[in-house]
């Protein structure tokens, strides 16, 4: 029997897993999927849009992958945490395969970015997502940054999108997701009013898909508008014919709401709220009052001539409350493997792990943390597909390798309190009872202690 680790439960590690079990090289493999929190799925459970209930769904096609008898969840174990490291697992099993994902986002790089009321959307995401993690003060209580008027989301792919939609879409329209009830209220409660998506280069060059930029424009109650100046600078807007197809379609929407005025996200027309997308500013300063944001100071960029931007040395100011930076994200090191911090990612041979340059037996990676934040869910498929191909090629040495014969055995010898899947369906129980409670449909519980106490109600049933 091959004994293998997947350290991450989102769509690469589950990809991975599934791969795993059903080639046919190699029969006997047994997989543990662990995770650093009691609940799978990942960024489809932590990351997708609650109003988003298409790509949400995926999280069925990932439980009958863990469903799998030959694939065990193992939830609430941290790499790193009680002398579980890189060298404890490959003592444990014949390999592990990392598929940690890019937890952190980029930073503008401009002074006042710490101010209060700017955060990174991926702490807006995680609040909204219930995240255990997630810092939830910055978006309710005595420093609500969704007090004030304006907001700035800088950044134009579809994490920009998405907490652009979030914050001006009606609240009723949220009320049936499993979006928490704390979150929920703070953004029936909001105060936000305007809500400016920018983007240093031009709408050509974006990098949201067509669907959801086009969703902007359907939220009811809600005027989208478009600078035409703006795109008047792109190259693309009078001839997109070179462009790809998903940037040539991106462009007739954004060349349809310009059409309709590009002054109108201000909640006129009877709308009670705008959106307004800008292009060619290049955030250089957020400026405050009294130690809060109030506004961005934007360099005006024209194009290149090389497909990027340079800076005009003209300057223009956005009033902004809140600023959430939506610019990419980027791998996080985890001790005792080695890590490549200027590509954010576990450098590798085909998802074999490299150590001073040569490939490490029994270590290999997946998905962004093996090559970048790129791609969609999808991609993460063929990603892992290639990563299980190089450990199947290793599987005789692999398998000569003597290792721990409990591995969960091992893990409760560090002092781990693994939450197995009746513990995760125990706490879907207990989301969906508290959804109940509220007279709404499962919504999240949103902190540690919560989703602890609800798996512990699977071990105390005897589950």
């Amino acid at each position: 029997m091959l004994r293998v680790a997947v350290v991450g439960s989102g769509p690469s590690g589950v990809y991975t897993a599934q791969s795993l079990v059903q080639q046919s090289v190699v029969p006997g493999v047994r997989v543990d999927v662990l995770d650093r929190l009691p609940c799978p799925y990942g960024l489809v459970r932590y990351g997708v849009a609650p109003d988003h209930e298409k790509i949400k769904s995926l999280q069925q096609n990932l439980r009958a992958v863990l469903e799998d008898e030959r694939i065990t969840f193992v939830g609430d174990v941290e790499i790193g945490a009680r002398g579980l490291t890189p060298a404890r697992l490959r003592e444990m099993y014949h390999a592990v395969v990392y598929c940690v994902g890019a937890a952190r986002d980029r930073r503008l790089g401009v002074p006042g970015e710490d101010l209060a009321g700017s955060f990174s959307a991926t702490d807006f995401v995680s609040w909204y997502s219930a995240h255990p993690d997630a810092p939830g003060n910055g978006f309710a209580g005595a420093a609500n940054a969704l007090e004030g008027r304006s907001a700035v989301v800088i950044g134009v792919g579809n994490v920009a999108v998405d907490v652009t939609r979030i914050l001006a879409r009606g609240v009723d329209e949220l009320r049936p997701t499993d979006v928490p009830e704390d979150a929920l209220r703070a953004l029936e409660a909001s105060r936000v009013r305007e809500v400016h998506m920018v983007g240093r280069r031009g709408p050509g060059q974006a990098k949201f898909t067509t669907k959801e930029l086009r969703e902007l424009g359907a939220l009811p109650g809600v005027r989208v508008g478009v600078e035409p100046a703006d795109l008047a600078l792109d190259p693309s807007f009078a001839d997109s014919s070179g462009l790809p197809a998903v940037n040539r379609r991106n462009l007739e929407v954004v060349r349809g709401w310009a059409a309709g005025g590009g002054d109108g996200a201000d909640g006129g027309d009877g709308a009670a709220r705008g959106i307004r997308l800008r292009f060619f500013l290049r955030p250089v300063e957020l400026l405050g009052e009294a130690g809060r944001v109030a506004a961005v100071r934007f360099e005006r960029t024209e194009p290149d001539g090389a497909g990027g931007v340079r800076g005009t040395g003209r300057y223009e100011e956005i009033e902004a409350q809140l600023v959430l930076r939506a610019v990419g994200y980027k791998g996080v090191p985890l001790p005792g493997l080695p890590f490549d911090e200027s590509r954010g990612t576990v450098p590798n041979d085909a998802g074999r792990v490299l150590r001073d340059g040569s490939a490490s037996l029994g270590e290999y990676v997946a998905g962004w943390i093996k090559r970048g934040p790129t791609g969609v869910i999808g991609t993460n498929r063929p990603c892992a597909k290639e990563t299980v191909a190089s450990l199947l090629a290793d599987a005789e040495e692999l398998a000569a390798r003597a290792v721990a014969g409990d591995p969960l055995g091992a893990l409760r010898d560090l002092g781990h309190e693994p939450v197995a899947w009746p513990g995760w369906l125990s706490i879907e129980r207990a989301e969906s009872a508290l959804g109940h409670s509220l007279g709404r449909g499962r919504v999240k519980i949103p902190d540690w202690a919560g989703l602890r106490a609800a798996a512990r109600e699977a071990a105390a049933d005897g589950g």
